[in-house]
């Protein structure tokens, strides 16, 4: 972050409620001002009067939540022009869609976007009292508060919920049935780990596929959902085009799914799905935090062979394969090695990178697949 701000007079931090921007942009910034637009008197000052507001400001100011108020970002590009200091505001937002659409029209090349998604599992390590296992690292999620204040993860997820996933959807999307909204919420997160489909999806909401495409991205826009494409790069199959969804958060995904404690987890159908959603979450985590972008893909052809994640990134290719259980034998490796040889007959200059990620606890490598626990996912480079 202090890399980029060293390249722009605006740095714009962008995700989740509660994934902890706030606390990093003034830890980091500490000599700044903050301002936190969702306080109604702050906000309806920097909205009357927004050259007020700046002048207030003119030393540099971290504004939280600055979606609230788009307007002022006009005012803040002649106010940058004028005195292009690097690092001089930041500002924070947690709804991407109409946040990015304000930057990018009024504060283009003025401003770097980074990204701050939920806590990494390296992150998590350093709390102090993480969780210990495989099944209590899936059902509490990566929520800071979590594990910052020892709020029970059923009891802080359900309020998250109801105060900020709804509240959200009210000012990014006029959602008027609330209830047909959160039974769609649901129905995706029994969907995570899975290709989308939304006929299918907005059939069993009891909406049609125009809304159900509409929902899904509010979904995205609010961070709590990533939409993965599937990937070709020119391999001669007849390949499955559609997507994949995966939640971001793998406890928010078990609170939705009504999984109230590991023990119901570690014998619930989609603990598979989880855990790839997780695997999935924790490379993206590790790509944007970096300033990198998601590079993330899906691979599946119309008889099945399917890999769970592609990164593609150029001249290499990595390919994931994600098992929850804890024993790996020789057809978990196969369709990563078939992949691959796919990948290299179409261009052998390609680097492929094969790895497979499991519920276990064994490092090793075997015909040519490096075969991580989960508990090492944070040691992978995953770019």
């Amino acid at each position: 972050m202090i890399k980029v701000a060293g390249y722009y007079p605006v740095v714009t931090v962008v995700g989740p409620r509660q994934s902890g921007k706030t606390t990093l942009c003034r830890a980091v910034f500490p000599q700044l001002s903050y301002v936190n637009m969702e306080q109604a008197d702050v906000r309806e000052f920097a909205t009357r009067d927004p050259r007020g507001f700046l002048a207030e400001h003119s030393a540099g100011a971290i504004i939280d939540e600055v979606q609230h108020v788009p307007d002022l970002l006009g005012y803040l590009q002649a106010e940058v022009d004028e005195r292009p200091e690097h690092g001089r505001f930041i500002l924070t937002g947690s709804q991407h869609l109409g946040l990015a659409r304000g930057v990018s029209q009024s504060l283009a090349g003025r401003t770097g976007v980074l990204q701050l998604l939920p806590p990494s599992l390296d992150e998590l390590r350093r709390f102090p009292h993480p969780p210990a296992t495989l099944l209590e690292t899936l059902w509490a999620g990566a929520y800071p508060r979590i594990h910052d204040r020892g709020v029970p993860s059923d009891r802080w997820l359900s309020d998250y919920e109801t105060t900020y996933l709804h509240r959200d959807v009210r000012d990014v999307l006029a959602v008027a049935d609330l209830s047909a909204f959160s039974r769609f919420v649901r129905l995706c997160a029994g969907r995570t780990g899975q290709v989308v489909n939304l006929s299918a999806l907005g059939s069993d909401a009891g909406v049609s596929h125009n809304t159900a495409r509409a929902w899904l991205s509010v979904l995205e826009t609010t961070f709590l959902v990533v939409v993965v494409p599937a990937w070709h790069r020119n391999l001669k199959k007849q390949l499955t085009r559609a997507p994949k969804l995966h939640f971001l958060d793998s406890g928010l995904a078990c609170h939705l799914l009504g999984i109230r404690s590991t023990n119901d987890l570690a014998h619930h159908p989609l603990r598979g799905a989880i855990f790839e959603s997780w695997v999935a979450s924790e490379a993206l985590k590790a790509r944007v935090h970096r300033g990198l972008p998601p590079a993330m893909h899906h691979f599946r052809d119309h008889k099945g062979l399917e890999v769970d994640l592609v990164l593609d990134l150029g001249a290499r290719v990595g390919l994931t394969e994600v098992k929850a259980g804890a024993t790996v034998s020789g057809e978990h490796l196969a369709p990563l090695r078939r992949v691959g040889a796919l990948v290299t007959t179409a261009d052998p200059a390609t680097e492929v990178m094969l790895r497979l990620v499991h519920g276990g606890g064994e490092t090793f490598r075997r015909e040519g697949v490096h075969v991580v626990p989960w508990s090492a996912v944070d040691s992978v480079s995953w770019n």
